[in-house]
């Protein structure tokens, strides 16, 4: 009870619905400051279109990221902004047997040997692509 009770004062306090994937938004906002950083560099007023590229293999989830953004640019140069995300397979390569493969997941092991280690060539990538701005 009383842990409820605690996290029932913490989420009106901070006035978050707990309902919002916390994870994504941290990330939205952290993409509305680099636009935010960007467009003040470039003595602009506004962003016109944002690309993001994702790798499968980051740990976001791109519908919990959709679901948070217009919340997370209400008010700030990205408002109106068109977003583009573009998807980073997954890719890997075993330590063991030197065999490049596609992966789906983190814990994806070595489709050739078996091995779980591996390292990660690409898919772990989140980064502001482009802006375009006015």
């Amino acid at each position: 009870m009383i842990i409820i009770c605690f996290l029932f004062i913490y989420f009106v306090t901070l006035r978050v619905n707990p309902l919002i994937p916390m994870h994504e938004l941290s990330i939205a906002l952290g993409i509305v400051k680099i636009a935010e950083d960007e467009t003040a560099k470039a003595k602009a007023k506004k962003v016109t279109k944002i690309e993001l590229e994702i790798g499968v293999l980051a740990g976001v989830e791109i519908d919990s990221l959709n679901f948070v953004w217009s919340s997370a640019v209400q008010d700030t140069v990205l408002e109106n902004a068109e977003k583009e995300i573009l998807i980073i397979e997954g890719k890997g390569k075993c330590i063991d047997c030197n065999t490049e493969f596609e992966m789906d997941n983190i814990y994806d092991c070595c489709p050739e040997c078996g091995s779980n280690f591996k390292g990660i060539l690409k898919g772990k990538e989140l980064r502001v692509k482009a802006i375009e701005v006015i």
